[in-house]
């Protein structure tokens, strides 16, 4: 690194060029689902495409969308400080896919529900419902806050890219095309946003041709430590180990992939069970790659800063800005390059935060409008539109708070977990559990939320000393420039990311929060286990299942619910309205 290095670099037209270039073709496709289908208004076709898509598209859109710029940008960030072991989170993938197409998906799927938490109803009550749903939105909204906030910070510090203008320039073409095209035009720009990892992979190449190639990328790795994959420690309060990325990991994407309406929806339009299962599985093929991808740039990354470290450095101000650094430190000799990589950053931020409004405009209709006005299909149809505007607008205002929530990753896994942990034990205890009763399920919900807030207020609070979050060595020692950035060391450990935080308590603990990939696994099995108890407890209730999902108590008379998906029944459909046929002729377990 040369002493003339800056804070900041310049990016050329062509640079923009190519940005704005994805930015009109994303615009482009909006307009082109707008104009093909504007004979048609339903709210169906415009929320779920009209259940007519096939594997290949939707499986794209669902890798496009885990995609987000929390992938490009955090996920190298992390490798670089912390090791390779994020390597891990492969077979967490695995696991949770086997998991999900075995048990989730043909529930949802076979129920042809818009809205995933439409399933309560039919299990549990409508409260349940209302409440699944409410707590959707609110990690949805705060989730995609960080998505859109997180790399229009990261890239306006080491850029002059100015950080409004990207906010609001990114969010208003999402907004555009989920407005106008629904559904289709989402999982189609996905596809589109796919193409954009080439701006990934320019920098992952540029790096290994600069360094001299994969394999001295590999040796600086192992001889800076970050190729630590035997640590197999089973303590729960260490951040990242073989186990805690395994089985924290593999709940959390259980949570995303199998009970999360910004997924779900994506594969219960395919056009068939097989067509949805094989969406799964060829997703698991483009996580993989993203992986893997990701955990390279972070190798590449310390290879290239291994003597210099910016961050300690001063040049930057957290790690999740390291990668916009490196692409200005390496590529701005080669015009267009910066763009395409910021382009394939913001095309990350695009396709998760399109998947957000598509969904919440989703359970929105379904669970708050739908069920309480007799709206004729052409009103459902523009009341689908206006939700998506509604939303669009919402989620660029929330970007804003997502400035108090620390590292990308981190804090994106947070969120999912508090709420997602919780929502996922709900769902488990309907499916798996059929003596599982609405006070059951309501109280387990309710608890999950209260041991997942209360540790992950705890991790704010009392964060986790080094010797459990293991920061790798960093150094400054080969920099030779002076900066009044500069930190006063020349090696140091990592700082935590919780710094500002007074940790003066922290030495008298003895016991700290576990990792943060356990906060949705610690959610999901208070609330299964809470809602198994108080159902032993407060016994049976029925319901039954018929025509359109109406729910109908059987009398007053209180003793049991329908397992919706494991009770003897074969599925008849009637138009797209699934009924349940018992097979022994009784509707009730």
């Amino acid at each position: 690194m040369s002493g003339d290095s800056l804070m900041s670099g310049s990016l050329v037209v062509a640079d923009y060029v190519v940005f704005a270039l994805m930015l009109v073709v994303s615009a482009a496709v909006g307009f082109y689902y707008a104009w093909v289908s504007r004979s048609q208004e339903s709210s169906t076709d415009f929320l779920i495409a009209g259940r007519r898509l096939t594997a290949l598209p939707v499986s794209l859109s669902l890798t496009a969308s885990f995609m987000s710029s929390i992938t490009v940008l955090s996920n190298p960030a992390e490798v670089y400080c912390y090791g390779a072991i994020f390597v891990y989170f492969g077979l967490a993938y695995i696991l949770a896919m086997v998991v999900i197409s075995e048990v989730f998906l043909p529930v949802f799927y076979r129920l042809a529900l818009i809205s995933t938490y439409e399933y309560l109803e039919l299990r549990f009550n409508r409260a349940t419902r209302l409440l699944g749903t409410v707590l959707f939105i609110v990690q949805t909204i705060l989730y995609t806050g960080i998505v859109i906030y997180g790399p229009a910070l990261a890239l306006s510090q080491v850029t002059d890219l100015d950080l409004w203008s990207g906010i609001i320039s990114t969010g208003i073409v999402c907004t555009l095309y989920c407005t106008l095209g629904g559904l289709k035009a989402v999982v189609w720009t996905d596809v589109f946003q796919v193409i954009m990892l080439a701006g990934y992979l320019a920098v992952i190449i540029r790096s290994v041709i600069s360094q001299g190639g994969v394999v001295t990328v590999i040796s600086d790795s192992q001889q800076g430590g970050r190729l630590n994959l035997l640590d197999f420690d089973i303590n729960p309060q260490r951040r990242h180990t073989f186990w805690t990325t395994v089985i924290g990991g593999t709940f959390g994407y259980i949570t995303v992939y199998g009970t999360n309406q910004s997924q779900v929806q994506r594969y219960v339009s395919c056009k068939s069970i097989t067509h949805a299962r094989v969406a799964l599985y060829i997703n698991l093929l483009g996580l993989f790659s993203f992986l893997l991808g990701s955990v390279f740039a972070g190798m590449c990354l310390y290879s290239v800063y291994k003597n210099c470290d910016p961050w300690t450095a001063g040049l930057v101000s957290a790690p999740d800005q390291l990668m916009p650094y490196m692409v200005i430190d390496m590529l701005t000799d080669y015009p267009g390059l910066p763009g395409l990589f910021f382009a394939s950053v913001y095309s990350g931020s695009l396709s998760t935060v399109s998947s957000s409004i598509n969904a919440l405009a989703a359970v929105t209709l379904e669970d708050f409008i739908k069920p309480y006005t007799n709206m004729s299909e052409k009103h459902l149809f523009w009341m689908s539109k206006g939700l998506s505007f509604f939303y669009g607008v919402l989620c660029i205002t929330m970007g804003r708070l997502a400035s108090v929530m620390g590292g990308m990753m981190q804090a994106g896994v947070i969120v999912s977990g508090v709420i997602g942990g919780p929502l996922l034990g709900l769902f488990t205890l309907g499916i798996l559990c059929p003596l599982a009763n609405s006070k059951g399920a309501l109280s387990g919900l309710v608890s999950g939320l209260a041991a997942s807030l209360c540790v992950s207020l705890e991790a704010l609070m009392y964060p986790s000393p080094p010797t459990m979050t293991r920061p790798l060595s960093l150094t400054t020692e080969g920099c030779n420039f002076t900066t009044t950035h500069s930190l006063n060391w020349t090696t140091t450990a990592l700082p935590t990311e919780s710094s500002s935080i007074t940790t003066a308590p922290l030495q008298n603990k003895n016991w700290h929060s576990p990792s943060y990939l356990y906060f949705c696994l610690i959610g999901a099995v208070t609330s299964v286990s809470v809602g198994v108890i108080v159902s032993l407890f407060t016994g049976k209730e029925i319901y039954s299942v018929a025509g359109k999902h109406h729910l109908t108590k059987n009398g007053e008379k209180k003793v049991g619910n329908i397992n919706a998906a494991f009770c003897d029944t074969e599925m008849a459909f009637t138009g797209s309205i699934p009924t349940f046929i018992p097979s022994n002729g009784n509707y009730f377990l």
